[in-house]
């Protein structure tokens, strides 16, 4: 077992955090009051060839490997959470969908530009009674003559506001439930489709996050995923390495906020002393330490199953519910041990404390990682 990086994933961490310490951490205060998503900097990941990691150059990738891209998101996340996820969403969910599912035609024409940064990519699984149940979707997709017809709607959807390429589920024979789910690439000038509420959100306040609205919207027959009925399995095969994305998120949190944590301790006096001289504070830094390391090898493992072709839905399962728990505690541990400065915007741990806790809700909430554990342990 080989914990060292490759001299190649090395040098992804190095110009990921150079990149973050340089472009993303002179902003990520005013993107969040702003709520303004810095597309900017995002396209100059693109052209880093950071987007591109997991995939191959034939589409449009870099070439590289799927840790390689984990450990990007990590360090992106660090600073700026909510293009850690705009990263994730597009790359893990849209991209990933249709790499695994889509045809070879479909691939070449949409994979290059969300690969490159060029364009941004949705995934629209969930619906306003249809959260942790896929199976209580009310989009419905008709076929007529060359063309699919949707009508229903999408809530929650990230990068919504921003994305031009969507990865759409919707069902083409409701009576069939889940097994009449059906996947469909939509552009976001498709006729019928339109951008609905963008959502004022407590945490990852710059990433877009709003509904999607399809009113008789007209999709090529060209442009369904896979075979019709298959739409449930591509959502739960694209949402496992969407999860490994989360999982990266939420650690890259945890370390930021921890760092953060740890120079205010090493800096701050009271009672004529470093705060990390007092020992319960020292021994809670351990403890975090620990919790982060712990989490860190679960998340890695995970990458590494799906890198290797293995079957990775519990160890994504494990990683998500590892990494984004550990995001939690250590952001909301960050703020106590600052104290008053810590509901301060400018020592940055109140905002990641606010952004950590969506990790344990979106893309499966913590508890439906639980049931896939649990199940897989009484299988």
């Amino acid at each position: 077992m080989d914990f060292n990086l490759s001299k190649e994933q090395e040098l992804v961490v190095n110009k990921a955090r150079e990149f973050s310490e340089k472009v993303l951490k002179p902003i990520t205060i005013d993107n969040d009051e702003t709520r303004e998503f810095p597309i900017d900097a995002y396209k100059k990941l693109g052209s880093m060839g950071m987007l591109g990691l997991p995939y191959s150059k034939e589409y449009g990738g870099s070439g590289g490997d799927y840790l390689s891209y984990v450990l990007a998101v990590e360090e992106v996340s660090k600073i700026h959470a909510s293009l850690g996820i705009a990263y994730s969403v597009s790359v893990s969910l849209c991209a990933g969908g249709i790499f695994s599912s889509a045809s070879e035609e479909l691939k070449k024409k949409y994979l290059p530009d969300i690969l490159s940064g060029k364009k941004l990519g949705s995934f629209g699984l969930t619906e306003p009674n249809a959260g942790s149940d896929a199976s209580g979707a009310q989009t419905i997709a008709l076929k007529d003559g060359d063309h699919y017809i949707l009508n229903g709607s999408k809530c929650f959807i990230t990068n919504g506001p921003l994305s031009d390429t969507f990865l759409v589920f919707a069902f083409t024979d409701k009576d069939l439930g889940t097994k009449g789910l059906s996947a469909f690439i939509v552009e976001k000038d498709f006729p019928g489709f339109s951008i609905g509420k963008i959502e004022n959100t407590c945490g990852i306040r710059s990433a877009q996050v709003s509904e999607l609205i399809f009113k008789d919207c007209i999709v090529p027959v060209e442009n369904l995923v896979g075979l019709e009925g298959k739409g449930f399995g591509i959502a739960m095969k694209t949402l496992d390495g969407g999860r490994i994305g989360v999982a990266a998120q939420g650690l890259g949190i945890a370390e930021g906020a921890f760092e953060i944590a740890k120079e205010y301790l090493k800096e701050r006096k009271q009672f004529g002393k470093p705060l990390y001289k007092n020992q319960y504070l020292a021994f809670k830094m351990a403890e975090l330490d620990l919790e982060i390391e712990q989490a860190k090898y679960i998340l890695y493992k995970a990458a590494l199953d799906k890198q290797d072709g293995k079957n990775y839905s519990i160890s994504a399962a494990k990683a998500k519910l590892a990494c984004t728990d550990v995001a939690m505690h250590v952001t909301t541990e960050a703020v106590q041990m600052l104290g008053g400065n810590g509901y301060m915007k400018e020592y940055n741990v109140e905002r990641m404390m606010r952004d950590a806790k969506i990790t344990q809700i979106y893309e499966g909430t913590n508890e439906i990682q639980k049931m896939i554990i649990s199940g897989s342990i009484f299988r």
